[in-house]
């Protein structure tokens, strides 16, 4: 096992893996910017290095200054969390390079799985369900003759990408060639990659990933789906586990698939490979995520696993403590990511000075945050201010506890989406179960 873990992240993800590493007897290495001086990740840890300025440019996202911590620091390990570095094959070949365990697969996984199209051509030879699609797109003429191909509407993705970035939905031939330049120069801005593909657009699918876990040793297990189809501009809101929409004959086909597509390419640690689900019922692979995901206490409140602990366990070659065949969904679990934005202004940011918080509590309640009454909330980063989870014996009593819970929570000083999950909550689309990636948008249209 390792000596001591440095985590390469901040708010509430770093709080989590510290966690885990403080149930397993590690000690751990927080980093942090000038702007996060005072936050909880820094005050927790063992010991913490300031890593630059602000901006994450110059600190989070600064390999040198983050290898340099673990030198100083004797770190033989680092968490990347989510975000960030989390997906860089460069940095994690760093890491290698310096002898330090990247807690995650190998920079070559890393890569073939963070390039879009290689991974549906990856999933495909394992068998996995892929939406009908193209190679990388040539160059526009080309791409006229796919698109004809795999017929509209169809969507632009970019190959590189992730977020909802680079990608642009067609609906018609004459729309295609300047939604490529568009997409193209998205994707160049975001990923520093311009390569394009196209895929077959499915009209108000359900987002549905599997957790999976894999081990050093060929062992490879899934952890049941978490429905992510309430989303804005393909940014996740709310999460939950099992699906409405999955039963459990589609739940064993899916996760047999999952499972499959990872063995197959030699997966290890943790990460999720994610789905479209249309309404008759037939999946197919989106995009794999090689890392861990914001909503994995989702999975853990079903599940009884600790992600966080199995992660560090697969990077130290230990075996996964946990097998399929005693792994099983036990109630059901639903998240609110509370984000420091206004939902009367499109959901704009809202920085500033947290000057009341309580956090609510209570059976079946857990919230995974990194704020506190007096803790100021930087500009500089991800809005996300706290994971509201409730978990109950059926959907009816999580959604119960949801409410109660979202009506307890408070955060004064800046504006959050706290009012838009109380009435998500009440919404009659989600209360049914019948809801899809674009629930959301049809909302607001009609607001």
């Amino acid at each position: 096992m390792f000596e001591k873990i440095l985590v390469a992240n901040r708010g509430e993800i770093a709080l989590r893996v510290m966690r885990g590493c403080k149930e397993l007897g590690i000690p751990t290495v927080a980093v942090h910017s000038e702007a996060d001086v005072e936050a909880l990740h820094v005050k927790f840890a063992d010991e913490a290095v300031c890593i630059g300025p602000a901006p994450a440019s110059e600190s989070y996202l600064n390999t040198q200054a983050l290898l340099s911590a673990c030198e100083v620091t004797g770190a033989d390990a680092l968490h990347p969390g989510y975000g960030f570095l989390a997906e860089s094959a460069d940095f994690s070949e760093m890491c290698d390079a310096h002898e330090i365990t990247f807690i995650g697969p190998s920079a070559e996984m890393i890569r073939r799985m963070g390039d879009k199209a290689r991974a549906r051509n990856l999933m495909s030879e394992s068998g996995v369900p892929i939406i009908p699609g193209s190679e990388a797109i040539r160059d526009d003429d080309s791409a006229v003759g796919l698109g004809d191909d795999i017929g509209y509407p169809l969507m632009v993705k970019a190959s590189a990408g992730g977020g909802g970035k680079g990608m642009r939905i067609v609906r018609a031939r004459e729309e295609l060639r300047e939604n490529i330049r568009i997409a193209r120069s998205e994707a160049e801005a975001a990923f520093g990659n311009g390569e394009l593909y196209m895929e077959k657009l499915l009209e108000r699918p359900r987002h549905i990933e599997f957790q999976i876990l894999g081990d050093q040793h060929g062992t490879v297990v899934h952890l049941g789906e978490r429905d992510c189809s309430i989303q804005r501009r393909h940014q996740k809101l709310i999460e939950e586990s099992p699906s409405p929409a999955v039963t459990p004959d589609l739940r064993a086909r899916m996760g047999a698939a999952a499972v499959r597509g990872a063995k197959q390419i030699g997966y290890t640690g943790a990460g999720t490979i994610e789905f479209l689900l249309d309404d008759t019922g037939h999946f197919y692979f989106m995009e794999m995520n090689t890392r861990i995901q914001v909503e994995h206490p989702v999975t853990e409140l079903v599940t009884g696993a600790d992600l966080i602990k199995e992660q560090i366990r697969a990077a130290a070659g230990e075996p996964l403590s946990i097998t399929q065949e005693h792994l099983g969904l036990r109630g059901h679990a639903i998240e609110c990511r509370i984000n420091a934005e206004d939902p009367d202004r499109d959901f704009a940011p809202s920085p500033g000075d947290v000057t009341e918080f309580y956090a609510p509590g209570g059976p079946g309640i857990r919230v995974d945050t990194h704020v506190y009454g007096g803790y100021f909330i930087p500009p500089y980063y991800d809005s996300m201010i706290a994971k509201l989870l409730a978990h109950g014996n059926s959907r009816e009593e999580a959604i119960s506890r949801m409410r109660r819970a979202l009506d307890e929570f408070v955060i004064a000083g800046v504006k959050t989406t706290l009012p838009f999950h109380a009435a998500m909550m009440r919404h009659e689309g989600f209360l049914s179960g019948r809801f899809d990636t674009g629930t959301v948008e049809r909302m607001q249209s009609a607001a």
